[in-house]
C-alpha cells in the first residue's frame, strides 16, 4: 500500500474556464488560488485543502472522461434545494434526485461542461 496524504486536486477539462470558474465560484464559493498559465486554474472551498483544477481543453467536448461524478458534502442538508436552485441559476442542469437511505437525500447536479456533482 502506498501511503498518502489524501487528494492533492480533481482536474476538469472545461470547454469555457472563464466560465467554469463563475460558476464554481457562485455556486459552491470557491476561491481563486492561482492560474498556471492561461488555461488552467487552481480553485479551493474556503477553510479547506481540497483543490479542483479547471483546464480550458477542446477535449472538453467529449464528455467526462473517466470521472463518473464528484461531491460536495453541504454544511445544511437542509438547504438541497436551495442548492438546486443556484446551480440551475448558473446554467448547470439537476440530473437526478433521490436518497441513498431514509433521511439521506442527494441530488446529482451538473455544471455548465456536464460534470456530473453529488450534492
Amino acid at each position: 500500500m502506498i501511503e498518502t496524504q489524501g487528494l492533492t486536486h480533481i482536474n476538469l477539462l472545461v470547454a469555457d474556464i472563464h466560465r467554469a470558474k463563475a460558476f464554481y465560484e457562485k455556486v459552491f464559493g470557491l476561491q481563486e488560488i492561482f492560474w498556471d498559465g492561461p488555461g488552467l486554474v487552481f480553485l479551493r472551498p474556503p477553510g479547506t485543502h481540497d483543490t479542483i483544477t479547471l483546464q480550458q481543453s477542446p477535449d472538453a467536448a467529449r464528455g467526462a472522461g473517466n470521472i463518473d461524478h464528484f461531491g460536495f458534502r453541504l454544511a445544511d442538508r437542509g438547504q438541497l434545494d436551495r442548492a438546486i436552485e443556484e446551480v440551475i441559476a448558473a446554467g448547470g442542469a439537476l440530473v437526478e434526485r433521490g436518497e441513498h437511505q431514509p433521511g439521506s437525500p442527494y441530488a446529482y447536479v451538473t455544471d455548465p461542461d456536464g460534470h456530473v456533482i453529488e450534492l
